[in-house]
């Protein structure tokens, strides 16, 4: 994996003056664009599409102080449509316009060219399985929160704690199939996984798709004070999830580091071993915390499929 990922690096700069065809790389490295997409930024630690940029202003910027081509000439090879659009682009990475770079001779910031390889670190283990499901249904409350890959998410907190115990206890009841309970569930995912980017968050459970219906008589509401308690359900969302292979990740440890840390060894370690690339799909956690809520027993569900070689 990791040889066919450098070679999509190498077709990288090969093309970095023309069209750059992401799933012509994902080809190349034998994987699908989405798994591509998600294992570079994983390894990287920034999405393809910024390290495309960063290397393209980098020659660019040599270019510019090379001073053998006008400034659109050099805008235009490196696909930009105006001189205007190179300057801002240029100067988000460099900190100084081209013009000025070139008049001074100012210091530039260079984006290396990236080579992955395999370092081996311990003998740590992962504890996983691989199931498959059928269908089955998300039902739970949904809010659109930012990506935060390192320390607490503010919003998703707030958004948790705005939730009444009774709304909990009664989304509770619908749970009827794995993951049991109310587990945290993230879709819509922007492709670049870029810190702050959107994605839709349920708090909710694992349902099948005949049962989502009919949310209240479901948990067993038939008096006025229950119906009231129910008024958050009654705007309950639903995600319909396809069949398909599952990787299953447990981990025990502090939180949300412990979490944090299980997800990008899933992407860094895991998946570079094992014959199986991610597939878009949501991704499902399910924690039980310790008594002070600095410890959690958790489980990540990951949709997989195994990788055709």
């Amino acid at each position: 994996m990791l040889e066919r990922l450098n070679q999509a690096m190498e077709q990288i700069e090969d093309r970095l003056d023309g069209v750059i065809d992401v799933a012509g790389l994902a080809r190349t490295a034998a994987t699908s664009e989405y798994h591509l997409r998600r294992m570079f930024s994983a390894l990287a630690g920034m999405p393809l599409s910024e390290y495309v940029r960063r290397r393209r202003l980098t020659v660019a910027g040599a270019e510019v102080l090379a001073g053998r081509d006008s400034l659109l000439e050099i805008a235009v090879r490196y696909g930009y449509g105006s001189g205007e659009a190179f300057a801002r682009a240029f100067r988000a990475v460099h900190g100084v316009g081209p013009g000025e770079a070139r008049r001074t001779g100012a210091a530039l910031v260079s984006q290396p060219r990236l080579t992955f390889r395999l370092t081996v670190e311990g003998s740590s283990s992962m504890r996983y399985r691989v199931v498959d499901r059928p269908a089955f249904t998300v039902v739970g409350l949904k809010a659109r929160v930012p990506l935060v890959h390192a320390g607490p998410n503010q919003a998703i907190i707030d958004f948790v704690r705005g939730i009444g115990a009774p709304t909990r206890e009664r989304l509770e009841k619908l749970s009827e199939q794995e993951p049991r309970g109310i587990v945290a569930v993230c879709d819509d995912l922007d492709p670049s996984r870029a810190e702050g980017t959107e994605l839709d968050y349920y708090y909710g459970v694992i349902t099948s798709p005949s049962s989502s219906e009919g949310a209240a008589g479901a948990a067993g509401v038939t008096d006025e004070a229950g119906l009231a308690e129910l008024a958050e359900l009654a705007e309950l969302a639903e995600l319909d999830v396809p069949a398909g292979s599952w990787a299953v990740f447990t981990v025990s440890g502090p939180v949300p580091q412990a979490i944090q840390e299980l997800w990008r060894d899933v992407f860094t370690e895991w998946f570079p071993s094992n014959p199986y690339r991610s597939r878009p799909g949501p991704e499902i956690l399910r924690t039980v915390l310790s008594p002070d809520g600095t410890e959690a027993d958790a489980e990540l569900w990951l949709p997989v499929e195994h990788e055709r070689r």
